[in-house]
């Protein structure tokens, strides 16, 4: 099978992939983070570069929030300008790793002041998503350990849990908690949310309505992320994904960039599991665009996650089911590397443009001057970034 149906571009016209607000603001690395010319000042401004990735692709109907760096005084009216621009609201995302107080900890911290403060920062996310309209809260901890002995574990796991059971509380009607994992970094001895099987323990003690979210660059080097994946589907128990690529840790390069076999086979296990265009799995970008511009890096990302699902899509599953079955290895193995090799791009310019798209997003935006007029208009301020 080498050519996608028209069932199959009726699958790939319902995907949608949330766009990180922060991807637009400059980011790098603990060296040096490099301003661009037309960087937004405020979220206003992130949401209106968002929207623009989403009018040249239909991929991106929906923006992620970071509190604080995404702070307003009328969330309201934040509302009413993405949804003037044909985007949604989406995630909000809790930050509790940029505060002094939190040092040694957060809603794991033993000083119940410190616990109180992140926990109350958690509720006020919950009070945004009721003024935006978002579904999900994400939680990200940069909380752990250095050195053995440094802390009591277990009783760091315990108070997590007691956290956590506050925050899920305020939870009303169909808003969702969705915890996720990093193996290491900031904390290099002991991580409290390390692996899928912590966050898992932690969310299913909670209820229905608490998720794990996978970070593609989250994991150790090795590591089987669509094996996780597939079992999280299996669980109903994954939330969402963060994509973006990795080549040694917590990269945050453009997703697919890396290792694009890799995403193929996520996509692969997110088909298989029934979480492709699945309103309970979301797809999120959680990219760092630190020398490349802003826009074209998530235009580029979209369309990576875009091709690779439509790679996916073209896998014969009645000769892969066929050759496992009978376990020929060698025929189950082609069966995939056929469908990944299968070159999509030409027959998606086609259909992008039957749907009044451009052919080619990319070469679309860089003709559109819309760079040119925002480095132009986007004189004065302080340009967003980490920690704005």
């Amino acid at each position: 099978m080498s050519t996608l149906t028209s069932d199959h571009l009726a699958t790939l016209a319902q995907q949608g992939i949330e766009l990180p607000s922060w991807a637009f603001g400059n980011s790098g690395t603990r060296f040096r983070v490099f301003p661009t010319a037309g960087t937004p000042r405020d979220p206003f401004e992130k949401i209106a570069d968002a929207a623009e990735v989403n009018r040249h692709t239909a991929l991106a109907p929906s923006v992620a929030l970071h509190i604080p760096w995404d702070k307003v005084d009328d969330y309201a009216a934040l509302r009413r300008h993405a949804e003037g621009l044909g985007v949604a609201l989406g995630t909000i995302n809790s930050n509790t790793f940029q505060d002094e107080d939190y040092k040694f900890g957060a809603l794991t911290h033993h000083d119940e002041r410190i616990r109180r403060k992140a926990i109350d920062h958690h509720l006020e996310c919950i009070d945004i998503m009721d003024a935006t309209g978002s579904r999900d809260l994400k939680i990200w901890l940069a909380e752990g350990s250095n050195y053995p002995g440094q802390n009591d574990m277990r009783a760091r796991q315990d108070r997590l849990q007691d956290s956590l059971q506050q925050i899920y509380a305020r939870l009303s009607g169909e808003q969702r908690l969705v915890l996720e994992y990093k193996f290491f970094e900031p904390s290099f001895y002991h991580t409290d949310v390390p692996d899928w099987g912590t966050s898992y323990a932690q969310v299913a003690a909670l209820g229905d309505c608490a998720l794990v979210c996978l970070d593609t660059g989250h994991h150790a080097p090795g590591t089987n992320i669509e094996f996780i994946v597939m079992q999280l589907l299996r669980l109903r128990k994954l939330g969402s994904f963060d994509f973006n690529s990795r080549f040694y840790a917590d990269d945050d390069l453009i997703v697919g960039a890396a290792d694009p076999f890799q995403l193929f086979r996520i996509i692969l296990e997110v088909i298989r599991g029934g979480g492709l265009n699945n309103p309970d799995v979301a797809f999120m970008l959680d990219q760092c665009h630190n020398i490349e511009d802003k826009i074209p890096g998530q235009i580029r990302s979209v369309l990576n996650v875009q091709e690779m699902t439509a790679r996916a899509l073209l896998v014969d599953r009645d000769a892969l089911d066929a050759a496992q079955n009978a376990n020929d290895v060698l025929a189950a193995n082609a069966v995939l590397m056929d469908a990944f090799y299968t070159d999509v791009r030409p027959q998606l310019a086609q259909w992008r443009e039957s749907r009044g798209l451009p052919a080619d997003p990319m070469a679309a935006y860089a003709a559109s001057g819309y760079q040119q007029r925002i480095a132009a208009d986007r004189v004065g301020g302080t340009q967003a970034g980490w920690g704005a």
